[in-house]
């Protein structure tokens, strides 16, 4: 575990193998075809709304990890599937997730431009937010270098908020890193780290589970909400 909070740290990324097994994996997949939230062809959208991956994403072992780097209060608070496949196929440019779900709208310093998505009201976040959220990427399928896998510039969730341009700069002076991970292994990622991905060359699915987890319920009085 010191290991891996040191990674997340330098890089603003880890790997872990926390022991979610092919039957969790198997168990989960036939429940969500289930789920009634909205889908498009990329996957599940506000996926804590579907009672599996909300009652997995409480599960000890990842719950474990995400309070291990936030503390003991952390909880997940969104859930995205991403469902990458030779009928569903795309890529991602760089960029950094600074997007959050809250409860309501109101006017702080630092925040926005505001949105709403799927009924969701989204505010981008300031980095003093942000570094207090860490994502899980549970791994439902191998993924390979051939498969579209996420890419990360290491070291880049240290700059804070960049812009467009800063993060194209970025992509030129810093080698990326391709994360390949066994279906069952977790990436664990920081939302400022600057990441993207490619398009699959493959016939093989790339199904991830995208769990995020905050340390605390609320900042400057912006409340999170359950997406």
């Amino acid at each position: 575990m010191r290991m891996f909070r040191q990674q997340l740290e330098e890089v603003g990324f880890a790997i872990s193998h926390c022991g979610i097994s092919e039957s969790d994996i198997r168990a989960l997949l036939e429940e969500i075809p289930q789920c009634d939230a909205p889908r498009s062809r990329a996957g599940i959208r506000h996926a804590m709304r579907h009672r599996a991956i909300a009652r997995f994403a409480e599960d000890v072992r990842l719950l474990d990890l995400a309070r291990e780097v936030l503390g003991p209060e952390a909880f997940p608070f969104r859930a995205t599937l991403f469902d990458k496949s030779p009928v569903s196929n795309w890529l991602v440019a760089w960029h950094q997730d600074t997007a959050l779900p809250l409860r309501e709208r109101r006017e702080v310093a630092g925040w926005g431009p505001w949105s709403v998505k799927d009924g969701v009201i989204y505010s981008h976040a300031p980095a003093s937010a942000l570094s207090q959220v860490l994502a899980l990427r549970l791994h439902l399928d191998d993924s390979r270098a051939e498969n579209g896998p996420l890419r990360v510039l290491p070291g880049t969730h240290i700059l804070g908020v960049l812009t467009d341009a800063e993060m194209l700069r970025s992509a030129t002076t810093t080698p990326s890193q391709e994360c390949v991970v066994p279906a069952g292994g977790i990436l664990a990622m920081r939302p400022l780290i600057v990441h993207a991905s490619s398009k699959s060359r493959s016939a093989m699915p790339r199904r991830v589970l995208h769990i995020e987890y905050a340390a605390r319920r609320s900042f400057e009085d912006l409340e999170l909400a359950i997406a």
